[in-house]
């Protein structure tokens, strides 16, 4: 009987119209090595071995399916091989696969054609075509969403093996040099910033280093705003946080940045507020908001789509909570009315600070009732913001509150 992870294999390698042989070399051409041969790709199409967790990677890339799903269905299918049977009942992860099956073989023509296209290309040392060029480029901008509602465990794997293509990708990229040298910079600003959301903090300057040396090269600034604003979080002291915010300011100015703008003031002005300049803070946050009125966060800077009139929210109040300015009361209305019945991508990160203000501000019925919504919001959707924001609350909960304090510690932790 075949193994459903098998199947999916050689539905993939059908769908893109490929032999064993070919399937090998666009696996190969992804991963940069000739590791994979024709005679391996049998043995996985008929259950005669599973792919490592590496190759696993590759294969997602030439096949131009997320490689958390293939992680998933080859950890069922070892799973199947140690009990030495294969079971057919409808638990969850089966339905996952069957789920994962069907969208293979509806959509693997226009979901891997670019990325197929791209290895083929690669591995015959042939030019990268518009196509397969632009959707590199649009899986940049799409990780920088999927932040929103992705715990970074989850997301940094994906993160890490889209950088792999691209990096694959640049030495071919011809005419598309520049444009993949911008998309290879967003996607290791996020690596960047995943990998400070995982504690590994050598690993996080390292890909910030890469992304700005991809803004130099490209002659592209708002890469580099990108860059110093998520290493902003990190810096070492509220001065050099303040320094990087100033230098992601400068890099931002002009026509097409409003969005990118509006988030690089609204971080100085959480970052001012947080030492007390009341002024500094003020005025930035102003400057935010006006550059915000102007901003389309869907059409300008690829990553700027996270840039939401949710996380303007979270900005506004973190500023004023920090503060305790007056205005806090119907910033709060606002976003509690913005986010609506039904919690959205980044409604975690508002709720985080709103109950950060609440309780910063004095008013601390309200903000442990907004502490719980953010305590069942973050478990319901992880993001690569919520175990910050945790933090914090914890610190300022009350005495009354040490369960959920100490819940909130250990899922920061």
């Amino acid at each position: 009987m075949p193994d459903q992870f098998a199947e999916l294999l050689l539905r993939l390698r059908k769908g893109a119209g490929r032999t064993q042989e070919e399937q090998a070399d666009a696996i190969n051409a992804a991963s940069g090595r000739q590791t994979v041969s024709r005679r391996e790709i049998s043995r996985y199409e008929n259950s005669e071995n599973v792919p490592t967790n590496h190759t696993l990677a590759h294969i997602a890339a030439a096949s131009g399916v997320p490689v958390d799903e293939l992680l998933l269905a080859a950890k069922a299918a070892r799973a199947r091989r140690r009990r030495g049977n294969v079971r057919e009942e409808e638990d969850q992860d089966d339905v996952k696969r069957r789920q994962l099956l069907g969208s293979a073989a509806i959509g693997v023509s226009a979901a891997a054609e670019p990325w197929g296209r791209l290895a083929f290309a690669l591995s015959k040392g042939s030019r990268i075509d518009t196509p397969a060029a632009v959707a590199l480029i649009n899986r940049a901008a799409d990780l920088h969403v999927q932040e929103l509602n992705l715990s970074a465990q989850r997301l940094q794997r994906t993160v890490e093996s889209h950088l792999d293509a691209i990096t694959v990708a640049l030495p071919h990229a011809g005419e598309h040099e520049r444009a993949l040298t911008i998309a290879a910079g967003e996607t290791a600003a996020l690596a960047g910033w995943v990998a400070w959301d995982l504690s590994e903090y050598d690993k996080a300057d390292a890909y910030y280093d890469v992304a700005t040396a991809c803004a130099t090269k490209a002659g592209h600034p708002p890469l580099r705003a990108l860059a110093l604003t998520y290493a902003s979080y990190e810096a070492s002291t509220p001065k050099r946080k303040l320094e990087l915010l100033s230098q992601a300011s400068k890099d931002v100015r002009g026509h097409g940045n409003a969005t990118a703008a509006a988030w690089v003031l609204g971080r100085h002005a959480e970052e001012a507020a947080a030492v007390g300049d009341e002024i500094g803070a003020l005025r930035a946050l102003d400057r935010a908001r006006f550059a915000y009125d102007f901003a389309d966060h869907t059409g300008e800077q690829s990553w700027a789509r996270f840039v939401t009139p949710y996380r303007m929210d979270s900005l506004a109040l973190s500023v004023f909570g920090q503060l305790g300015r007056p205005e806090l009361t119907l910033t709060a209305d606002t976003a509690i009315s913005r986010l609506g019945d039904e919690l959205p991508d980044g409604g975690v990160v508002v709720l985080g600070d709103l109950a950060s203000a609440l309780l910063h501000g004095g008013d601390v019925e309200q903000g442990v009732h907004v502490s719980r919504q953010f305590t069942a919001a973050s478990q319901a959707k992880p993001n690569t913001m919520g175990k910050e924001r945790a933090a914090k609350i914890a610190a300022r909960l009350p005495d009354s509150e040490r369960e959920l304090a100490h819940h909130l510690g250990q899922f920061a932790a």
